[in-house]
């Protein structure tokens, strides 16, 4: 089912403000976004599978890595870490590809002439990567526990609240990052550098208790460190409670300049 397809659906669905309300018609386009989410293998792999080999991968490193010194465990650095690769590989990836590709499509424009509005049109194109990527962080931290034998999260608020922000923030910037990228094909270049930047430096291979003080203080202010901080202190309990302040103000303030910065450069046309 092509992408034109799905959007005549979504259309018929809009066609009457009154009728459907804002909620249906965000389901019926969040129904053909899951639809071509399912018939995209590359993308399936992104969400489904590179997160847990990732994982997997890291296991090794972090094995070798002194952790009952900083307080942690196998399982306390390596769960957070898996939950940090579903946001980027299976929601900030997938989405930029999947703004991007929609734009060029001339979907966007379509779906903008109709009845949705702009928040719509991309809260929708981003359902079903969010709700999936949430499901996954759910049965990670379910069955991850259980592998690992790590116990359940001491304060599973500050998890929720650093999966949640995390989310926002990588929804946004993956819709920023599609204004960079022609083709859905250069999406997979454009976020390379966030995604390197959030790997190296947010927490999630190296945590930043290994690292030096003022290294991580840097590093801590990173756009998706103070998520993954807060995920983090889901196991332990979290630290005293001007650094979870901190923390989710740091947090805060990213996902309001990146909701900023797509309402100021999101690109509904296609680049020619």
């Amino acid at each position: 089912m092509s992408a034109e397809v799905c959007v005549a659906d979504v259309e018929s669905c809009a066609e009457g403000r009154t009728e459907t309300g804002a909620g249906a018609r965000l389901l019926a386009l969040g129904r053909a976004e899951l639809t071509l989410l399912g018939r995209n293998k590359t993308a399936l792999y992104m969400t489904l599978i590179m997160p847990i080999a990732m994982a997997f991968a890291m296991k090794s490193a972090l094995a070798g890595m002194d952790l009952s010194g900083m307080g942690l465990s196998l399982g306390t650095a390596l769960l957070p870490a898996t939950l940090g690769y579903v946001l980027l590989f299976g929601v900030y990836s997938n989405m930029t590809g999947a703004y991007v590709a929609r734009r060029e499509e001339l979907v966007l424009k379509r779906l903008r002439t109709g009845e949705l509005r702009d928040l719509e049109i991309l809260a929708g194109t981003a359902l079903p990567s969010a709700v999936v990527g949430l499901v996954q962080c759910v049965l990670l931290v379910a069955l991850g526990s259980v592998a690992l034998d790590v116990e359940p999260p001491d304060a599973p608020h500050l998890l929720i609240a650093g999966v949640l922000i995390g989310m926002v923030v990588v929804v946004a910037f993956a819709a920023v990052s599609s204004a960079l990228a022609r083709t859905a094909e250069t999406a997979q270049l454009v976020v390379l550098p966030m995604m390197m930047l959030s790997l190296a430096g947010s927490g999630m291979v190296v945590p930043l208790d290994v690292m030096p003080d003022r290294v991580a203080a840097v590093l801590e202010l990173l756009p998706l460190s103070a998520a993954m901080e807060l995920i983090r202190a889901g196991w332990s309990g979290g630290a005293d409670a001007g650094d979870t302040l901190k923390q989710l103000v740091v947090g805060l303030v990213w996902a309001g300049l990146a909701v900023f910065a797509v309402r100021r450069w999101f690109r509904w046309e296609p680049r020619r």
